[in-house]
Protein backbone atom coordinates (compact mmCIF):
# COMPACT_ATOMS: atom_id res chain seq x y z
CA UNK A 1 0.00 0.00 0.00
CA UNK A 2 1.45 3.40 -0.94
CA UNK A 3 2.16 6.07 1.65
CA UNK A 4 -0.63 8.22 0.20
CA UNK A 5 -3.26 5.55 0.67
CA UNK A 6 -2.73 4.44 4.25
CA UNK A 7 -5.87 3.51 6.18
CA UNK A 8 -6.51 6.06 8.91
CA UNK A 9 -7.74 4.99 12.35
CA UNK A 10 -9.27 7.63 14.63
CA UNK A 11 -9.03 7.09 18.38
CA UNK A 12 -11.02 8.99 21.04
CA UNK A 13 -8.91 9.10 24.23
CA UNK A 14 -9.89 10.25 27.75
CA UNK A 15 -7.72 13.29 28.36
CA UNK A 16 -5.78 11.90 31.32
CA UNK A 17 -5.08 8.55 29.64
CA UNK A 18 -1.33 8.06 29.06
CA UNK A 19 -1.28 4.45 27.84
CA UNK A 20 -3.79 4.13 25.01
CA UNK A 21 -1.75 6.09 22.49
CA UNK A 22 1.50 4.13 23.09
CA UNK A 23 -0.45 0.85 22.87
CA UNK A 24 -2.16 1.86 19.64
CA UNK A 25 1.17 2.84 18.09
CA UNK A 26 2.69 -0.45 19.27
CA UNK A 27 -0.17 -2.48 17.75
CA UNK A 28 -0.78 -0.36 14.64
CA UNK A 29 -1.16 -2.68 11.61
CA UNK A 30 0.99 -2.15 8.54
CA UNK A 31 -0.69 0.17 6.07
CA UNK A 32 -2.53 2.08 8.82
CA UNK A 33 -1.94 5.30 10.71
CA UNK A 34 -3.36 6.28 14.12
CA UNK A 35 -4.91 9.69 14.83
CA UNK A 36 -6.00 10.81 18.30
CA UNK A 37 -8.56 13.19 19.79
CA UNK A 38 -8.77 13.68 23.55
CA UNK A 39 -12.08 13.61 25.43
CA UNK A 40 -13.07 15.64 28.48
CA UNK A 41 -16.26 15.25 30.48
CA UNK A 42 -14.85 14.22 33.87
CA UNK A 43 -13.05 15.73 36.86
CA UNK A 44 -9.36 14.85 36.93
CA UNK A 45 -9.20 15.43 40.69
CA UNK A 46 -11.83 12.81 41.58
CA UNK A 47 -11.32 9.06 41.86
CA UNK A 48 -12.77 7.61 38.63
CA UNK A 49 -15.76 5.84 40.10
CA UNK A 50 -18.94 4.64 38.43
CA UNK A 51 -20.69 8.02 38.40
CA UNK A 52 -17.70 9.78 36.87
CA UNK A 53 -17.19 7.19 34.15
CA UNK A 54 -20.90 7.07 33.38
CA UNK A 55 -20.77 10.85 33.04
CA UNK A 56 -17.92 10.54 30.56
CA UNK A 57 -19.90 8.04 28.50
CA UNK A 58 -22.94 10.34 28.46
CA UNK A 59 -20.99 13.54 27.69
CA UNK A 60 -21.42 15.40 24.41
CA UNK A 61 -18.70 14.30 21.99
CA UNK A 62 -20.01 16.18 18.97
CA UNK A 63 -16.99 18.50 18.82
CA UNK A 64 -14.58 15.57 19.24
CA UNK A 65 -16.23 13.65 16.41
CA UNK A 66 -16.02 16.70 14.15
CA UNK A 67 -12.30 16.97 14.93
CA UNK A 68 -11.47 13.30 14.32
CA UNK A 69 -13.66 13.23 11.20
CA UNK A 70 -11.27 15.78 9.74
CA UNK A 71 -8.73 13.04 8.95
CA UNK A 72 -11.41 11.00 7.13
CA UNK A 73 -10.85 7.85 9.21
CA UNK A 74 -11.93 4.40 8.10
CA UNK A 75 -12.55 3.39 11.72
CA UNK A 76 -13.10 5.37 14.94
CA UNK A 77 -12.31 3.72 18.27
CA UNK A 78 -13.95 4.86 21.50
CA UNK A 79 -11.07 4.32 23.90
CA UNK A 80 -12.63 4.07 27.35
CA UNK A 81 -13.98 0.73 28.54
CA UNK A 82 -15.63 1.81 31.80
CA UNK A 83 -17.49 4.75 30.21
CA UNK A 84 -19.89 2.30 28.57
CA UNK A 85 -19.57 -0.69 30.91
CA UNK A 86 -21.26 1.53 33.51
CA UNK A 87 -24.28 2.11 31.24
CA UNK A 88 -24.86 -1.33 29.76
CA UNK A 89 -24.85 -3.01 26.37
CA UNK A 90 -27.70 -1.03 24.81
CA UNK A 91 -25.96 2.26 25.58
CA UNK A 92 -22.68 0.86 24.23
CA UNK A 93 -24.32 -0.10 20.93
CA UNK A 94 -26.10 3.25 20.69
CA UNK A 95 -22.87 5.15 21.31
CA UNK A 96 -21.11 3.19 18.57
CA UNK A 97 -23.98 4.05 16.21
CA UNK A 98 -23.77 7.76 17.13
CA UNK A 99 -20.02 7.77 16.52
CA UNK A 100 -20.53 6.15 13.12
CA UNK A 101 -23.18 8.73 12.21
CA UNK A 102 -21.03 11.62 13.39
CA UNK A 103 -17.76 10.50 11.80
CA UNK A 104 -18.84 8.58 8.70
CA UNK A 105 -16.56 5.73 9.79
CA UNK A 106 -16.89 2.25 11.17
CA UNK A 107 -17.12 2.56 14.95
CA UNK A 108 -15.83 0.29 17.71
CA UNK A 109 -16.03 0.78 21.47
CA UNK A 110 -13.56 -0.74 23.90
CA UNK A 111 -16.32 -2.58 25.78
CA UNK A 112 -17.92 -3.86 22.60
CA UNK A 113 -14.53 -5.03 21.34
CA UNK A 114 -14.04 -7.10 24.50
CA UNK A 115 -17.25 -8.97 23.71
CA UNK A 116 -16.16 -9.58 20.13
CA UNK A 117 -12.78 -10.86 21.26
CA UNK A 118 -14.28 -13.29 23.76
CA UNK A 119 -16.71 -14.50 21.13
CA UNK A 120 -13.86 -15.07 18.69
CA UNK A 121 -12.02 -17.14 21.29
CA UNK A 122 -15.11 -19.27 21.86
CA UNK A 123 -14.93 -18.98 25.66
CA UNK A 124 -17.77 -18.45 28.12
CA UNK A 125 -16.19 -18.41 31.59
CA UNK A 126 -13.64 -15.74 32.43
CA UNK A 127 -11.44 -14.31 35.14
CA UNK A 128 -11.84 -10.52 35.18
CA UNK A 129 -9.27 -8.01 36.41
CA UNK A 130 -9.24 -4.22 36.41
CA UNK A 131 -7.88 -1.16 38.23
CA UNK A 132 -11.46 0.08 38.80
CA UNK A 133 -13.17 0.82 42.09
CA UNK A 134 -15.85 -1.64 43.23
CA UNK A 135 -19.09 -0.50 41.59
CA UNK A 136 -17.59 -0.38 38.10
CA UNK A 137 -16.46 -3.99 38.47
CA UNK A 138 -20.01 -5.00 39.45
CA UNK A 139 -21.34 -3.24 36.38
CA UNK A 140 -18.65 -4.79 34.19
CA UNK A 141 -19.58 -8.29 35.34
CA UNK A 142 -23.24 -7.53 34.58
CA UNK A 143 -22.31 -6.16 31.14
CA UNK A 144 -20.42 -9.34 30.31
CA UNK A 145 -23.20 -11.55 31.72
CA UNK A 146 -25.71 -9.83 29.46
CA UNK A 147 -23.66 -11.04 26.50
CA UNK A 148 -23.46 -14.59 27.83
CA UNK A 149 -20.04 -14.49 29.53
CA UNK A 150 -19.80 -15.70 33.13
CA UNK A 151 -17.21 -14.10 35.38
CA UNK A 152 -16.06 -16.93 37.65
CA UNK A 153 -13.58 -14.70 39.48
CA UNK A 154 -13.24 -10.90 39.65
CA UNK A 155 -10.11 -9.26 41.04
CA UNK A 156 -9.26 -5.58 41.38
CA UNK A 157 -6.14 -3.69 42.32
CA UNK A 158 -7.19 -3.47 45.97
CA UNK A 159 -6.95 0.31 46.35
CA UNK A 160 -8.45 3.46 44.89
CA UNK A 161 -6.44 4.84 42.00
CA UNK A 162 -6.61 8.36 40.64
CA UNK A 163 -7.22 9.15 37.00
CA UNK A 164 -3.45 9.07 36.57
CA UNK A 165 -2.90 6.09 38.87
CA UNK A 166 -4.33 3.56 36.42
CA UNK A 167 -1.74 4.45 33.80
CA UNK A 168 1.03 4.46 36.39
CA UNK A 169 0.65 0.76 37.23
CA UNK A 170 3.79 -1.06 36.14
CA UNK A 171 3.71 -4.11 33.86
CA UNK A 172 4.75 -6.24 36.85
CA UNK A 173 1.74 -4.95 38.81
CA UNK A 174 -0.55 -5.67 35.87
CA UNK A 175 0.92 -9.17 35.54
CA UNK A 176 0.24 -9.84 39.23
CA UNK A 177 -3.30 -8.53 38.83
CA UNK A 178 -3.92 -10.86 35.88
CA UNK A 179 -2.57 -13.93 37.65
CA UNK A 180 -4.69 -13.14 40.72
CA UNK A 181 -7.81 -13.07 38.50
CA UNK A 182 -7.31 -16.66 37.41
CA UNK A 183 -9.60 -19.47 38.53
CA UNK A 184 -9.67 -23.19 37.66
CA UNK A 185 -12.94 -22.68 35.78
CA UNK A 186 -11.80 -19.59 33.88
CA UNK A 187 -11.18 -20.21 30.18
CA UNK A 188 -9.65 -16.78 29.57
CA UNK A 189 -8.48 -13.71 31.48
CA UNK A 190 -9.88 -10.25 30.75
CA UNK A 191 -7.80 -7.19 31.64
CA UNK A 192 -10.18 -4.25 31.33
CA UNK A 193 -9.02 -0.61 31.03
CA UNK A 194 -7.47 1.25 28.13
CA UNK A 195 -5.10 3.11 30.48
CA UNK A 196 -3.54 -0.02 32.02
CA UNK A 197 -0.32 -1.41 30.57
CA UNK A 198 -1.86 -4.80 29.83
CA UNK A 199 -0.67 -5.29 26.25
CA UNK A 200 2.90 -5.48 27.50
CA UNK A 201 2.17 -8.57 29.64
CA UNK A 202 -0.17 -10.57 27.39
CA UNK A 203 2.42 -13.12 26.28
CA UNK A 204 3.85 -13.43 29.80
CA UNK A 205 0.43 -14.08 31.38
CA UNK A 206 -0.56 -16.57 28.68
CA UNK A 207 2.69 -18.46 29.19
CA UNK A 208 2.16 -18.59 32.96
CA UNK A 209 -1.52 -19.58 32.93
CA UNK A 210 -1.89 -21.47 29.66
CA UNK A 211 -5.01 -19.43 28.86
CA UNK A 212 -5.78 -16.64 26.39
CA UNK A 213 -5.69 -13.06 27.63
CA UNK A 214 -7.95 -10.30 26.32
CA UNK A 215 -7.18 -6.63 27.01
CA UNK A 216 -9.19 -3.56 26.06
CA UNK A 217 -6.63 -2.14 23.63
CA UNK A 218 -5.71 -5.49 22.11
CA UNK A 219 -9.42 -6.23 21.58
CA UNK A 220 -10.02 -2.93 19.76
CA UNK A 221 -7.14 -3.57 17.37
CA UNK A 222 -8.31 -7.15 16.82
CA UNK A 223 -11.83 -5.94 15.99
CA UNK A 224 -10.65 -3.25 13.58
CA UNK A 225 -8.35 -5.75 11.85
CA UNK A 226 -11.28 -8.15 11.49
CA UNK A 227 -13.42 -5.42 9.96
CA UNK A 228 -10.66 -4.31 7.59
CA UNK A 229 -9.73 -7.87 6.59
CA UNK A 230 -6.15 -7.55 7.88
CA UNK A 231 -3.85 -10.38 8.93
CA UNK A 232 -1.78 -10.83 12.05
CA UNK A 233 1.70 -9.32 12.24
CA UNK A 234 4.67 -9.77 14.58
CA UNK A 235 3.61 -6.88 16.86
CA UNK A 236 0.27 -8.50 17.75
CA UNK A 237 0.56 -10.55 20.97
CA UNK A 238 -1.68 -13.26 22.28
CA UNK A 239 -3.84 -16.16 21.20
CA UNK A 240 -6.61 -13.75 20.22
CA UNK A 241 -4.79 -12.68 17.06
CA UNK A 242 -4.63 -16.31 15.95
CA UNK A 243 -8.34 -15.90 15.18
CA UNK A 244 -7.79 -13.40 12.39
Amino acid sequence: MSQSRKTKIGVLVPYTNTNLEPDMMRLCPAGCTMHFQRLGGYDVDKVPGSDQMAGLGASDIGHDLAMIAGVRPAVVLYGCTSATLTHGRSFDRDLAARIKAGSGALSLTAAGALLRALGALGVRRIGFASPYVGQINTEAVAFLAGAGFETVHCHDIGRELSNYGQGELTPDEVYALAVAADHPDAEAIVLSCTDMRSVEVISRVEAALGKPVVTSNQAMVFALMQDLGLTREAQHPGALFDRL
